[in-house]
């Protein structure tokens, strides 16, 4: 039996293309709406950065969750930037460059799982160095101080360890020569609070760390937030491996697209070479 013929026995149609429209629209509708998302980060980054003290800017850097926004966002728009503009001018480069960073990232994030699992006290003393940092610069940034407010009664909790881990903040601070009028308390948000209770005693944390667990535990949750953050991980995995599972096959349908537009337009690029040969040469 013969073989078959590994090219077409003569040039195919000018209007025939190897390239499928579907998939190259699908990919880059579907780097258009992460690209307009990423402008959105970005614009509310920028705002709530630019709403700060330039002393409190300087000063939280590392933890300043505008600041992670307005970086996050910037990744993402360049990344779908390449994927949006390679999709549709059918550029190799650019879907490579999109290729390539989806499946880094991708493979990060799948790194960081896996370490997260194997080394678990690792990342648990990264988590308390984290808290511990967030206590220190927490009268100096608002976005901050409402994220570990809305911890803090999420979780029931207070502090990293414990209550008295409030001590490590300057106005916090319960040594005798602290002069802030919080001196030996804690924050608001660790109060406990009856459902029923209309107006919030912002001054319910008064005095606290110099009260024992005991005798605080009337007034306010004393067990810190690492502890019931892992337990709430313990608790969740199910959702937390839901949101994972979300957030990755996003990024494996795009690398699936951008891998099978380049081949497409590859195969496109062979044929018409191959049908300006047989155009130049009829009797090849």
């Amino acid at each position: 039996m013969a073989k078959r013929a590994a090219v077409p026995a003569g040039p195919l149609g000018d209007d025939f293309s190897f390239v499928s429209p579907v998939a190259k629209y699908m990919l880059f509708f579907f780097n258009l709406l992460f690209w307009m998302i990423s402008m959105v980060m970005v614009a509310v980054g920028l705002y709530a950065r630019l709403l700060k003290h330039a002393e409190a800017a300087m000063a939280c850097l590392a933890v300043d969750p505008a600041i992670l926004l307005i970086v996050v966002g910037v990744l993402t728009f360049l990344i779908t930037f390449c994927g949006c503009v390679g999709s549709l001018r059918e550029n190799i480069c650019l879907l490579q460059v999109f290729s390539v960073c989806l499946t880094i990232i991708f493979l990060l994030q799948l790194a960081a799982g896996v370490l997260g699992f194997v080394f678990s006290d690792e990342a648990r003393g990264k988590v308390s160095e984290i808290i511990n940092g967030a206590i220190v610069h927490y009268r100096d940034d608002l976005d901050l101080q409402n994220l570990i407010d809305f911890g803090q009664k999420e979780f029931s909790c207070c502090g990293g360890v414990s209550y008295k881990d409030w001590s490590q903040n300057m106005y916090f601070n319960c040594t005798a020569t602290n002069p802030s009028r919080e001196r030996c308390s804690v924050p608001f948000s660790c109060c406990l609070h009856d459902a029923d209770q209309a107006v919030i005693n912002t001054m319910c944390g008064h005095g606290m760390q110099a009260r024992g667990y005991l005798e605080a535990s009337a007034f306010i949750h004393t067990n810190g937030c690492i502890d019931k953050l892992v337990n709430w991980t313990h608790s969740n995995l199910f959702l937390l491996g839901g949101i994972a599972l979300g957030l990755a096959l996003p990024q494996v349908v795009g690398i699936v697209l951008a891998r099978l537009l380049i081949n497409q337009i590859r195969d496109q690029i062979k044929l018409q070479l191959y049908n300006q040969q047989h155009r130049a040469d009829p009797w090849s």
